[in-house]
């Protein structure tokens, strides 16, 4: 198959060229210069300007040590190779890891993103949490805060760190209890990021675990409504300071569903219908949800029995 010059003239005879579909053709002497050309284009119809499909490659990750630019050497078992063939793959598949992976801080940094892609995905948190966990674990590591503590706790402590900043409500005791670290790593971990990285966590608000903690305990509607109602009082007097918010979150249901269970809780603006749990509902078991003692909920109880 031959080229079309720069000219436009055909090679033969220095006819014309004309293009006709995918086809060059000579006007003079039929000659066939180029067919099946090439389509620049995309392979798909879309019907939204916007979006952009061009083939470039997986996006920029934080969530990997090289930000996802290195590629893979697969195992593919679809072409019959030889056995000569195989160990060069082998052996080609085993330095380029090698070259991948260059130093021990690389190393470390690997495992520890893959500890936080692991403990995300176990409390089902959004990905742009995970991307600013991994870019939290790789800033501790620049400042050398890793030396002489846990890679596990460090992963699990830049998760619970941007759970508080992102005000995720997400426990100290849900995360130990996906992570491979400790409460005591944890903590350590955790303070070192707060002290050495200046991180801009505050407290949480305990309305943002009512949700989750009325759905564990069985509660309807009505009875997180009024345990809404009972936080935003506790807010309004400052009497949550210095207090889990976890726990105050599970008392404020305990006590809404107490009221919820006596009989005239229609007369005060509710309604006859309860939850089957709310007659059942102890202070121990509200307690176990929200991983605090009885105690914590009992004073919290009192509080609002003050008020």
């Amino acid at each position: 198959m031959a080229d079309t010059n720069s000219t436009g003239r055909c090679p033969e005879c220095d006819g014309r060229l004309r293009i006709t579909g995918t086809e060059t053709v000579c006007e003079r002497c039929g000659l066939v210069t180029s067919e099946d050309a090439i389509d620049p284009g995309p392979e798909w119809r879309s019907f939204d300007d916007e979006l952009d499909r061009r083939r470039t490659g997986a996006p920029l990750t934080r969530s990997r040590h090289d930000r996802g630019l290195s590629t893979e050497i697969g195992y593919g078992t679809r072409s019959r190779l030889t056995g000569r063939k195989r160990r060069q793959l082998a052996r080609m598949r085993r330095e380029h890891n090698r070259a991948r992976i260059s130093s021990k801080a690389d190393r470390n940094q690997v495992y520890g993103f893959t500890e936080i892609k692991r403990i995300v995905s176990e409390l089902t948190l959004p990905a742009t949490a995970r991307e600013q966990a991994c870019t939290l674990f790789e800033s501790a590591q620049s400042e050398d805060l890793l030396r002489g503590r846990s890679i596990e706790g460090f992963a699990a402590a830049s998760v619970y760190a941007i759970c508080r900043t992102l005000s995720i409500p997400r426990t100290l005791g849900e995360i130990t209890t996906v992570a491979r670290a400790s409460d005591g790593e944890l903590k350590v971990a955790y303070d070192a990021l707060n002290r050495d990285l200046g991180l801009p966590t505050g407290p949480i608000d305990p309305t943002q675990y009512l949700p989750r903690y009325a759905s564990k305990l069985g509660l309807d509607a009505d009875v997180e409504r009024r345990a809404r109602e009972y936080v935003e009082t506790l807010l309004e007097e400052g009497l949550i300071g210095g207090r889990n918010p976890s726990g105050v979150a599970a008392a404020c249901l305990y006590a809404a569903a107490v009221r919820a269970a006596e009989p005239d809780a229609a007369t005060d603006g509710g309604d006859d219908t309860r939850g089957e749990n709310v007659d059942d509902l102890t202070q121990t078991a509200a307690a176990e949800v929200a991983g605090v003692s009885p105690v914590t909920i009992r004073s919290t109880v009192c509080v609002l029995e003050e008020l």
